[in-house]
């Protein structure tokens, strides 16, 4: 597994941790990870969380959808000296259907060979994760997984439970909380293995049921209900985490689909831009939101705080307060930027060379946020809430409440 990232040959080992940097950040308690789904664009993710490991910032809460579910069941399965290496197992597995070729950095030979590697899924499924049915679904009996959907995902089980311990997943320090969406109620639902109304027990049932998504794959039953992938709904878990946050929080929002993009030129820009917008699901739009509510919020803390003393101490006064937002939370947004080689096509493109090079590049954008870390640094350090956008290099976009 050496070869994750030849420029950066740092291969962990279950023996021991290996020693970390210290981040420039002064941090919060809460450390929350929100992982969108993607498909084979999650291995940017991946990269995302070693370099956050490498610099010392401890996550204690993980949040996904879909693919992001399988990295973060991952993260939180698992001892921290034993994630990096038990993540690249994952991601190793599920890309080895195609050898790690070195092609020249020519956009229209990468196209090619990016549209040959997700027509060779298409055929024959990825390793560790689907594979194709032997009968096309209009010819299974109807009511059967093999009549609504083109896939066979079981082997995703074996490999969820050859990466993940599930007894510290659920009992261990890091909090999980993972979406899907009810096929016949069509009502989002999270598993939280921390959740307000009660832990939930968290298998890989649950992992395999974010991802289920229609019609390649097929529902998941869980407690007599069947579940389709989270991202149908909604493609990030931020709304989820906001609304239980009770203390001050740092999150990094992992975005896989930018919503904003160029015109396309062709017809596979168009399936490629058609898909950003699709599952970015408006995360600018929620954080502005949640930005305008939290400046509401202070306006109103405001006006308690000038009222009497026998005003302040009224039913109404208190109740109103406890509808206040508890703490600050900074959110640093990565966001994944397509290559121009890249298709509609490329999350189901699940070949070695361009995994390693969605690993590679989840690093780099850990990188260029920690060179802003002093904008970051400075919010937790005074309380206050804001959200920054990576969206180029060199340039950090900051929106306060």
């Amino acid at each position: 597994m050496a070869d994750i990232e030849p420029k950066r040959a740092h291969a962990p080992t279950d023996a021991k941790p290996q020693r970390r940097a210290r981040t420039p950040l002064s941090l919060p308690r809460e450390i929350a990870l929100l992982l969108q789904g993607g498909g084979a664009l999650g291995s940017f993710q991946s990269g995302v969380y070693e370099h956050l490991d490498e610099l010392g910032i401890d996550v204690t809460w993980v949040a996904g959808i879909s693919i992001g579910a399988v990295n973060a069941a991952i993260i939180a399965g698992n001892p921290p000296h034993r994630r990096i290496s038990r993540l690249k197992k994952f991601w190793y597995t599920v890309s080895g259907g195609m050898p790690n070729v070195i092609l020249p950095e020519i956009d229209h030979i990468r196209e090619v060979a990016h549209l040959m590697a997700a027509g060779t899924v298409a055929t024959f499924g990825v390793p560790g994760m689907f594979r194709p049915r032997l009968w096309p679904a209009p010819l299974m009996p109807a009511g059967t997984s093999g009549a609504i959907s083109f896939y066979d995902s079981s082997l995703l089980k074996d490999t969820l439970d050859a990466c993940v311990d599930w007894d510290l997943l659920n009992d261990g320090p890091v909090r999980l909380s993972v979406g899907a969406v009810d096929v016949e109620t069509g009502n989002f639902a999270y598993w939280d293995t921390r959740g307000p109304g009660g832990n939930t027990r968290i298998d890989a049932r649950h992992i395999m049921a974010s991802g289920a998504l229609p019609p390649g794959l097929p529902p998941v039953e869980i407690d007599g209900r069947w579940y389709w992938d989270g991202g149908i709904v909604s493609n990030t878990p931020l709304s989820h985490v906001i609304n239980h946050q009770t203390e001050d929080m740092l999150v990094f929002q992992v975005d896989l689909f930018p919503a904003e993009g160029p015109m396309p030129r062709q017809m596979t820009d168009v399936y490629s831009r058609m898909k950003d917008i699709q599952y970015s699901s408006r995360t600018r739009q929620v954080t502005d939101q949640y930005l305008r509510l939290r400046r509401e919020h202070g306006a109103i803390k405001a006006l308690l705080d000038k009222l009497p003393p026998e005003l302040q101490d009224a039913a109404e006064a208190q109740k109103l307060r406890d509808m206040l937002d508890c703490g600050s939370v900074n959110i640093v947004h990565l966001i994944y930027r397509s290559r121009n080689w890249e298709s509609g096509a490329k999350d189901f493109e699940f070949s070695r060379s361009t995994m390693l090079d969605h690993w590679a590049q989840g690093r780099d954008a850990v990188e260029e946020v920690m060179h802003k870390g002093d904008l970051i640094a400075r919010n937790i350090l005074d309380g206050k809430s804001a959200t920054f956008d990576l969206d180029a290099p060199d340039h950090l976009k900051e929106k306060k409440a």
